[in-house]
């Protein structure tokens, strides 16, 4: 335990060393600003819906002098332009292969309220939701699905390791994972801070960000279950959960698999990436390994050329 301890703390003092400055006061200048109306009309007058939740939504754009991108409206700043000012700084500051890139943002009035709005990169290929629903879709290859859970690992250990502040406002799901058009995984739902302006890592007890941290980390365990079975989960996991201890887990595990890989997978990395995925949907309740380490255990266990 001593040796354990030892080395995460060495862990985080090497990441510290790559931490970015803090932000300096200031506007926003190095991110475009972007007018309602011009967002409007590339959203469709906001009907190009790619996703929904709690938070807000994400709308597929099409802009005349910008071209694709995604605009994802941000309800926690409708009121309070200087936070929502400093979470594009912040934004604007995160530079990962597997996360959106920021390109601008707006603040304006949606059907006479106070709405704030991020315009991200585009995605070629839509969700990975969108892969594993439509059946008239290509499958997924194995070694894609691989990829999408090395990258999004990726990403998340960049967030919650390399960032000062650690970023600890993640949603994993098919639905907010981003395609682009080689099928590398870009995380779309990513922020800083609350409606009060506190950085969500300073605003709430240990315990809490502990608890948030382990559950960006059980979500990862439900992706890995759904690039398993290529079941789209809902009611954040519990049902895909049943579904695969109901199947016996241990036993029968080749009967969990996407029948629309066929037998174009290998065994041994089918094994490695489920045990991963159990290893995560565990630590939400009793956390075995930290997430410094559960990243490392990972790449060790996913033999793969990418991410």
């Amino acid at each position: 335990m001593v040796a354990t301890a030892g080395t995460d703390r060495l862990i985080r003092k090497i990441h510290a060393c790559f931490r970015p400055a803090p932000l300096p006061p200031g506007p926003v200048s190095f991110v475009r600003h972007f007018s309602y109306k011009d967002i409007k009309k590339a959203t469709d007058s906001f009907c190009r819906i790619i996703y929904s939740d709690a938070h807000g939504a994400a709308y597929r754009a099409n802009f005349s002098d910008a071209g694709l991108a995604l605009v994802k409206e941000v309800k926690e700043f409708d009121q309070s332009k200087e936070v929502f000012y400093r979470e594009v700084q912040l934004l604007g500051r995160l530079h990962h292969r597997h996360l959106l890139a920021l390109r601008g943002f707006c603040m304006g009035q949606k059907s006479s309220t106070p709405c704030s709005l991020l315009v991200f990169d585009n995605v070629e290929n839509g969700s990975l939701k969108d892969h594993l629903n439509d059946p008239l879709r290509t499958p997924l290859t194995w070694r894609t699905r691989l990829q999408i859970a090395n990258g999004v690992a990726a990403a998340l250990e960049y967030l919650l390791l390399f960032n000062d502040p650690p970023v600890y406002h993640v949603s994993v799901s098919a639905s907010n994972i981003m395609l682009d058009e080689n099928f590398i995984a870009k995380l779309s739902n990513v922020g800083f801070l609350g409606s009060s302006g506190n950085h969500t890592g300073t605003s709430h007890p240990t315990d809490c960000i502990e608890a948030e941290c382990r559950n960006i980390i059980f979500q990862l365990g439900v992706l890995i279950l759904e690039l398993i079975t290529g079941q789209s989960s809902e009611k954040e996991g519990a049902d895909l959960i049943q579904w695969v201890q109901e199947n016996h887990l241990g036993s029968s595990i080749y009967k969990l698999i996407d029948p629309d890989l066929g037998n174009d997978y290998d065994s041994r990395e089918l094994r490695n990436l489920l045990d991963v995925g159990r290893l995560c949907i565990k630590s939400r309740d009793k956390p075995v390994l930290s997430p410094a380490r559960l990243f490392r255990y990972l790449q060790k266990k996913i033999d793969s050329p990418i991410s």
